[in-house]
This record gives C-alpha cells, structure tokens and sequence, in this order.
C-alpha cells in the first residue's frame, strides 16, 4: 500500500525555483505533520524543513528564507516550494509525513524521493 507519493522536481537553473509535493492518496487519511529530507550524493540524508499540525515550521539554515513548507487539507498534499536554488540544493529530496485517519495519527511514512538538479 502507497502511503504517500512525491511529485515535482527536475532541473532547473540556478536562481529557479521548483514546488515539491507529497500526497497522501488514501481515502481518509490526512497529512497530520511533515518533514522533508534532501540527500545529496556522497552525504547523509539531512533533514531542511518541517511542518507540524499546529503550525510550527522549522528551517535548516542552509534553505532558511529560500524554501517554505504548506499544505493544503482539500488535496491532502504537503508541498517544499523551493526559490532561489542553487547548484548545492541538487540532491533527492524526500518528504515523510504523518498521517490521520479518524483519531489515529502515526508517523514515518517516507516518499520515494524525487530527484532536483540545479545547474546552468
């Protein structure tokens, strides 16, 4: 069973920007907290941005004031929208929510990664 599913990502030039999404397509399931994940080749996978239920948001320094974290409840989607990138942004980004279903929450549900390329 897909828990959630990623979408976005590709190429773009330095200076572009780029939207990520993760979905989570399960009738009555929604996106309850979220976290997004980059890995880059030959580093360990770091953690950039979070979204919890209530609002609080947290940015890596690194993407702090390029990058921004939302949802959108009708599409059950939480999104990365990504400005201002970089050649060191290139890396495969990852989302891993938590989701509601009715009053159960339960957390660690990792997309398959999407892959973003920055260069000129």
């Amino acid at each position: 069973q897909v828990h959630v599913v990623q979408g976005g990502g590709g190429w773009v030039q330095p200076g572009g920007s780029l939207r990520l999404s993760c979905t989570a397509p399960e009738s009555g399931v929604t996106i309850y907290a979220m976290e997004w994940y980059r890995q880059a080749p030959g580093k360990q996978r770091e953690l950039i941005a979070t979204f919890e239920n209530e609002g609080g948001t947290y940015y890596e320094d690194a993407v702090k004031g390029r990058f921004s974290v939302s949802r959108d409840n009708t599409k059950k989607t939480g999104y990365l929208q990504m400005n201002k990138l970089a050649p060191e942004d290139t890396a495969v980004y990852y989302c891993n929510a938590g989701l509601k279903k009715g009053y159960e929450i339960n957390y660690d549900y990792w997309g398959q990664g999407t892959q973003v390329t920055v260069s000129s």
